[in-house]
């Protein structure tokens, strides 16, 4: 035991032993620095020094372009074009796949192998066709109820003529009395009614203002453009209270009658109804008195 204990002893004083590093000046052996050192501050000291090294060098490998010139590692552009050559390669493996199929079947056409499928005509008709025995045609009663229907009521349809097929009640743009009716043969296409001045006028129908502007002739004049092709005028007004694109229901009040332009007499709305591009009776469907 005494032995170890002398060793141990040995050992610790000669790691603790102090010593003096000093560094001097050669030409005047000045003293510049000195350090007071042991075996064990120094060995510490390299330790650590180790360590950091080591550590800094890993650092520096693993996050900077450095590695790329230490063997054994690969750089970054090369991995890219790797991967890029890798997916070419895919590409035109696949291309040259589908050039191969092609070139074996057109070699197949040119040696005459070519295997013909013989279909059954008379079989695929037969499937297709369609017993029309088994159909029954016959109508049903509700079927014949609701047909017996639709005929009575186009039966009194009153828009019979050119503008059957508008479906729709034409509303009287005034009330008042007719004092010039329609007469093409004059080329009156339209019908005057007396009614006193500023008298509301009214939509006939739902629409679109086309015109509502002054002429010289007939004065404020409102064209409302309908559904199927139906047009009506309204000329002589003493002021228009809608303007060209505006949307009109019917009933809507779309002007005031007056006195306006040449061709006139008096107060009255001079109303036409077109339809299709031809002047049709408005009596035949309005109702002004």
């Amino acid at each position: 035991m005494t032995v170890k204990k002398k060793k141990s002893k040995k050992i610790s004083k000669k790691l603790l032993h102090k010593y003096r590093l000093v560094i001097l000046n050669e030409a005047t052996f000045e003293e510049r620095l000195s350090f007071k050192l042991n075996r064990l501050n120094v060995f510490v000291l390299v330790t650590l020094s180790s360590i950091l090294l080591v550590v800094f060098t890993i650092l520096l490998i693993a996050f900077t372009s450095l590695r790329e010139y230490i063997p054994g590692y690969s750089s970054t552009a090369l991995k890219k074009k790797a991967i890029e050559l890798n997916f070419k390669t895919d590409s035109l493996q696949k291309v040259i796949t589908l050039n191969e199929q092609y070139y074996a079947s057109i070699k197949k056409v040119l040696e005459g192998d070519v295997k013909t499928v013989v279909f059954n005509r008379d079989s695929i008709i037969n499937a297709a066709s369609i017993e029309t025995a088994d159909i029954n045609l016959k109508p049903s009663p509700e079927d014949s109820l609701l047909r017996e229907r639709v005929e009575k009521e186009d039966k009194y349809n009153l828009f019979e003529s050119a503008i059957s097929k508008t479906n729709f009640i034409l509303f009287p743009p005034v009330i008042g009395t007719i004092s010039e009716a329609y007469n093409p043969e004059i080329k009156h296409y339209a019908v005057d009614i007396v009614v006193a001045k500023n008298t509301p006028i009214k939509a006939t129908a739902d629409g679109t203002i086309i015109f509502s502007e002054w002429t010289a002739e007939t004065g404020y004049v409102v064209i409302i453009e309908h559904s199927h092709g139906l047009i009506s005028v309204y000329k002589h007004n003493a002021s228009l209270t809608k303007s060209q694109g505006d949307l009109v229901k019917a009933g809507e009040v779309i002007a005031t009658s007056g006195n306006t332009g040449d061709f006139t007499t008096g107060p009255h709305l001079h109303f036409e109804l077109w339809s299709d591009g031809y002047s049709v009776n408005p009596t035949n469907f309005i109702d002004f008195k």
